[in-house]
């Protein structure tokens, strides 16, 4: 499975250009997976792609990011990390066959509300003032948004993206009063409840530091399919 591919396309950076085989990603910032170049195949010229790419984020005011995948061409990291670039976030791709179930108290939508970004936001906004462009980034794709609700709050969220006969799972969050309450695991069977049996298998991803999600995920029957790192300059 080109686990390179289905992020890229679940979470789509508003900009985007093509550079010798590799893909500028550009979102106002927000996210490294939207505001990075993903490198998928050996440039003609390494030094002059690498250059291009700096100057592309430094038009923008960003220091250069690059995401490296199993796809990312051979000596990529090599090369970045002679040039000072450092090894940040490193993540695993995690996929399998969930089961899904709809609970009482969870809503569904096909579009992100405020109270799902809100929620959204308050566990996840590492950027700021970023929560426009964010929404941005969610509603670049089809995808379904659930949320356990009390009091119209909403305690835990997640989005869902149809990819084919593959789901993906992101923006799990649940605040942090909330938690030990299993809602986690409520948004993320209702999403698969939500996609029916239309599809073959689910990913997601999640930092490879993050163990109690780990351990959640594996209870849902997924297990470590790929891993993927930034190189930040």
């Amino acid at each position: 499975m080109d686990f390179d591919r289905l992020v890229h396309e679940a979470w789509p950076a508003y900009e985007q250009r093509a550079h010798d085989g590799w893909v500028l990603r550009w979102a106002g910032g927000v996210t490294k997976r939207a505001n990075s170049v993903l490198a998928t195949s050996p440039p003609a010229d390494l030094d002059g792609a690498i250059r291009a790419a700096e100057a592309f984020y430094g038009e923008r005011g960003q220091r250069c990011v690059f995401s490296v995948g199993v796809g990312a061409p051979a000596g990529l990291g090599e090369e970045l990390e002679r040039r000072g670039y450092e090894l940040v976030d490193p993540t695993l791709v995690m996929a399998g066959t969930p089961k899904g179930e709809l609970a009482r108290g969870v809503r569904v939508e096909e579009r992100p509300w405020p109270g799902w970004l809100e929620t959204w936001w308050a566990v996840d906004g590492r950027y700021g003032s970023g929560l426009e462009e964010a929404g941005r980034i969610c509603a670049g794709v089809p995808a379904w948004y659930a949320a356990y609700e009390e009091d119209g709050v909403p305690l835990a969220v997640g989005r869902a993206v149809p990819q084919g006969d593959t789901l993906g799972i992101y923006c799990m969050a649940t605040l942090p009063e909330a938690r030990r309450r299993g809602l986690a695991r409520t948004v993320l069977r209702a999403l698969v409840a939500r996609a029916g049996e239309g599809f073959g298998s689910a990913y997601l991803v999640v930092t490879a530091g993050n163990a109690g999600a780990q351990a959640l995920y594996r209870s849902e029957g997924f297990e470590i399919a790929g891993r993927y790192h930034y190189r930040v300059r």
